[in-house]
């Protein structure tokens, strides 16, 4: 497990963070330091806690016992606003594929002249300046995977949550969002995503959060966890063997 200090710039922190229910302890993370570059990847078998975790990290949960911090402040509104995240199933509004785009520009004050031009910078950046005018609900569920990761960079967000948001896609479009993720990273934007797939940890991965059980098992650099992990949770789960 990394121990490291955080410089407080741009830096998620877990501090004795429980979530139970019915007495169970689904959620049990003593303590977690998100401050590299990312793209952070959060990876175990179902039930581990990662999407758990996740809404914990973007404060869509709130945790029975401890707290999460970003940049040495408790995860408030002020901090949440600089966040985005976008879920498995991307909900859209029942508007045009630009008009999904312009709501939140129009929400920012953005004016319409520059509203026009930030809509198509951000149809092109996902492939998608040739569906405008079309209905979001009729999209693909590569192309609406898309539109929803758009939406939400066009908050400009310093944090982006991304929940296994190519999980029922095929490798095209599995490949498209990665560019897209990538490009944001390059960016600037930290990424903390959920996958089951290890590969798409090895392409994507700065750095790789272990989970099993509702514990953190292992953190680190990517390559470190992947090729020689530490634990023995991992180890089996990054060799195809069952991890209850």
């Amino acid at each position: 497990m990394r121990d490291v200090i955080c410089d407080m710039s741009n830096c998620l922190t877990v501090e004795n963070v429980q979530i139970l229910s019915n007495g169970k302890v689904l959620l049990d993370v003593p303590s977690l330091i998100l401050d590299g570059p990312g793209p952070t990847l959060l990876l175990g078998p179902n039930g581990a806690g990662k999407s758990l975790l996740l809404r914990c990290l973007h404060g869509l949960i709130s945790p029975d016992r401890g707290r999460v911090v970003q940049d040495g402040n408790h995860l408030g509104a002020a901090q949440k606003a600089r966040q985005a995240m976008v879920f498995q199933r991307p909900v859209l509004l029942r508007r045009s594929v630009a008009a999904n785009l312009g709501f939140v520009l129009k929400r920012q004050g953005m004016g319409r002249t520059a509203r026009k031009a930030r809509i198509a910078e951000l149809l092109a950046e996902g492939g998608l300046d040739g569906k405008a005018r079309q209905s979001a609900r009729s999209l693909s569920g590569g192309e609406a995977q898309r539109l929803a990761i758009l939406r939400a960079l066009a908050l400009e967000p310093e944090t982006l949550f991304l929940d296994e948001p190519t999980s029922a896609l095929d490798p095209g479009a599995t490949q498209m969002i990665e560019r897209m993720v990538l490009r944001a990273s390059a960016r600037g934007v930290r990424i903390v995503m959920v996958t089951h797939d290890i590969g798409q940890a090895r392409r994507l991965a700065s750095d790789v959060v272990m989970m099993q059980g509702g514990h953190v098992v292992e953190h680190g650099p990517a390559k470190q966890v992947l090729d020689t992990p530490e634990s023995e949770a991992s180890r089996r789960y990054l060799a195809g063997g069952l991890v209850t």
